[in-house]
């Protein structure tokens, strides 16, 4: 038996924070080293942290990470232990991603990524180059600095493996796990047995699955010891990196990390038997044919075992049931997470919410409570760095640390009710009880005053008094005055978050904390500068419909019974009045959200996902859903369904530029800052496109669908979403559903 202990891990560090990440890697080889383990594998760009984006470019970044990793290797980190260190590396004129292996003080070899990640949320061939040479090994001279000190002048460079005297090792980094031919194949031919693949990784809702099958099917043809290490936290962007750094032997995982976590250093170690991986390779027939001529790989020969012989103190480590998280608990705990990573590193004393007593805001203030849960739990669990954090951000003296969440929501957590005439005493009472249930200090505020001296102001200014379609108004009076409500609840909470710590004799500042929807944020149905305006967002990249299956789930697991009120109450924006009237039932008179919109909610995450993930113009998406819904939809009411939201999606499209920083969680996410490039001025009638679905409309109809500019399109061109000037046409606040 050839016995060998490796260890992975998920670090929680933070991107420039050299101090902070420099910490995590040491305490991860410490424990590593501690429990017996021989290689220690961390994640992809862990000295400098992955979110670093155009502060790659800087020279700087480049050479303080060189000076970490002199750091580690002066010490004795690395004496007796294969190390994995991601890095940016400048070689001649190109800078590389890179994975420098260090054993024994010494820099064995550096390896390049030959495929970047370059899509959705990865930009990574702006500040980097993929390495193309891979017949050899180039020779690498170390910056001056390192060299002398490390008393070595160069190091091989390039794509290979390395060759123990017992085994062969070999990095595979991030992406190209997931590229059509991975190298682990060709290195899995030439004789590699271990497998390190360092990850800078995010969590999206339902993804994980996806990830864990590529471990499992790089190894289950063809045998082999792959370990996995991802950063785990927010290191300052919108993504949170869901660790569950892992290790599979032959198809089976035999060690798996949590997902989420508070923790900034969590070790994942397992022992393994490599004579199971030799037994293995040569069951399969296949496997020994191709490679008897497989293609060479450059090696570097490191005369050192690293595997141990039998023993029967030492256990091997078993398959074990790889834990999936549900989608309702990843809701709860990934933007609880990231939330506590934003507080805590922002330097803020707490959060403040606007809380309407509506889904979405509940769906926040339900996530910020979860996380109390967490920070409590954790601190019972004994992490010291947890406790501090909190005992920081909480203000306790005396030795005092939180003991229970509610008692900590309340020195962290501030809720604030927004109510106007058009409030209901429903939604008023939900949003109170909620915040008892939480624990969150909280203002039940009236803005009808602030809002009648807006149309005072107004009328001194213009002679006219704008008044609600109810009242015989028109819609452009309606729209103004529900902006008017939406927009003045967003002044108010940046007010109160800046206000309130002087008020309660506490430093610092609150993060606002804003609560539209993916679907909202889609759609363009959320009110410029309103509420959906704010630091952070924890679910602008959610579902409607997976924050309504959230909020039945927290109502039970996180112990916040009126989330099931609140979940089973139809969306309404109340800033409308509510006629009274005995023929029409209250429920039947509110604002409701999908009246307003002219669509579902369903409808919109089908659009989303057509439109997003799979590519699809209004033309190809027409066709698509003719399919889906040509059961209960003849061509001509798909096709008015397809105009109508491209018509609000590109006339909204201007929103997005100034979206709140989200939680990205959707793979249909809107988000312009990087996810979801497009333009924001569109030619909002879409004539070309329209007049293709027409055409396909009457083919499949059999009779003629007229088009033109001046007739039933022209209609297209007004709508309630006036008021911005942005695009042909005009597109200013749109539908102004704020919430309180």
């Amino acid at each position: 038996m050839r016995l060998l202990k490796v260890a992975t891990c998920n670090l929680n560090n933070w991107a420039l924070d050299f101090d902070c990440n420099l910490k995590n890697i040491k305490e991860s080889i410490g424990r590593a080293k501690e429990a017996g383990a021989v290689i220690r594998l961390g994640p992809e760009l862990e000295i400098t942290g992955y979110g670093c984006e155009d502060h790659f470019l800087e020279l700087d970044t480049v050479t303080h990470a060189w000076e970490c990793l002199k750091d580690l290797l002066l010490g004795d980190w690395t004496d007796g232990i294969l190390c994995s260190f991601g890095m940016p590396v400048i070689k001649g004129s190109e800078r590389y991603n890179c994975q420098v292996l260090c054993l024994n003080r010494k820099i064995i070899m550096i390896r390049p990524k030959l495929w970047l990640a370059n899509d959705g949320n990865y930009r990574e061939l702006r500040w980097f180059t993929a390495w193309k040479q891979k017949d050899q090994l180039e020779d690498f001279q170390l910056p001056n600095e390192i060299s002398v000190a490390l008393k070595q002048k160069s190091v091989p460079f390039g794509y290979g493996f390395i060759q123990f005297l017992d085994t062969a090792v070999a990095a595979e980094i991030c992406e190209e796990l997931f590229t059509p031919i991975p190298p682990h194949a060709d290195l899995a031919l030439n004789g590699v047995e271990v497998f390190m693949n360092a990850s800078g990784s995010h969590h999206q809702l339902r993804k994980l699955d996806y990830r864990i099958r590529a471990f499992i099917s790089a190894t289950h043809s063809r045998g082999g010891v792959y370990m996995y290490s991802n950063h785990q936290g927010c290191d300052g962007g919108r993504l949170y990196f869901d660790g569950c750094s892992c290790v599979v032997v032959n198809g089976d995982m035999i060690a798996q990390g949590s997902q989420f976590s508070l923790k900034d250093v969590e070790v994942v170690v397992a022992q393994v038997d490599l004579d199971a991986v030799a037994g293995f390779r040569g069951s399969i027939s296949s496997f020994q044919e191709q490679a008897s001529c497989k293609t060479k790989i450059p090696s570097v020969a490191v005369p050192y075992n690293l595997c141990q012989p039998f023993n029967l103190k030492m256990s091997l480590s078993s398959p074990l049931k790889i834990n999936y998280h549900s989608p309702e608990e990843e809701i709860a705990f990934g933007p609880g997470c990231w939330l506590w990573d934003y507080l805590r590193r922002s330097g803020a004393s707490g959060f403040l919410l606007p809380l309407s007593g509506g889904a979405d805001s509940s769906s926040v203030a339900a996530i910020v409570g979860c996380m109390c849960q967490l920070v409590v739990k954790e601190i019972s669990n004994g992490d010291e760095q947890v406790k501090a954090d909190a005992i920081r951000i909480g203000h306790y003296a005396n030795g005092e640390f939180p003991t229970d969440s509610r008692e900590f929501a309340k020195r962290i957590f501030y809720t604030v009710f927004m109510g106007s005439e058009n409030s209901s005493q429903e939604t008023r009472m939900l949003a109170k009880k909620l915040a008892d249930e939480i624990g969150s200090w909280r203002l039940d505020v009236s803005i009808d005053t602030v809002v009648s001296a807006f149309l005072s102001l107004f009328q001194t200014l213009t002679g006219k008094r704008p008044c609600y379609k109810v009242d015989g108004g028109s819609n452009v009076e309606n729209l103004g005055l529900q902006n008017i409500q939406a927009r003045i609840r967003m002044v108010l909470a940046f007010m109160l978050a800046s206000l309130l710590p002087w008020v309660h004799n506490k430093p610092g500042f609150y993060l606002v904390l804003g609560s539209s929807n993916v679907d909202e944020g889609l759609r363009g149905y959320l009110t410029k500068y309103d509420c959906s305006s704010a630091d952070i967002n924890p679910i602008g990249s959610i579902s409607k419909q997976d924050l309504r299956t959230f909020l039945r789930w927290a109502a039970t697991h996180l112990g916040y019974s009126s989330l099931a009120e609140i979940e089973a109450a139809p969306p309404t924006a109340e800033l409308e009045p509510i006629p009274q009237t005995e023929s029409n039932p209250t429920l039947c008179m509110k604002q409701l959200d999908e009246v307003d919109m002219g669509m579902t909610y369903e409808e919109l995450s089908v659009y989303g996902r057509l439109r997003k993930v799979f590519h699809c113009g209004p033309v190809t998406m027409f066709k698509n859903l003719c399919y889906r819904w040509g059961a209960r939809l003849t061509p001509s009411e798909v096709a008015e369904k397809v105009k109508q939201f491209f018509k609000f999606y590109s006339i909204n499209r201007h929103k997005m530029t100034v979206l709140t920083p989200s939680y990205h969680a959707e793979s249909y996410s809107p988000d312009d800052n990087r996810f979801d490039l497009r333009q924001f001025l569109y030619n909002a009638r879409w004539p070309y496109q329209f007049r293709k679905i027409d055409e396909l409309v009457k083919e499949l109809d059999g009779e003629k669908v007229p088009f033109s500019e001046s007739g039933d399109h022209e209609k297209m061109g007004t709508t309630l979403d006036g008021g911005g000037g942005m695009g042909v046409i005009a597109a200013g606040s749109g539908n102004p559903k704020s919430g309180h």
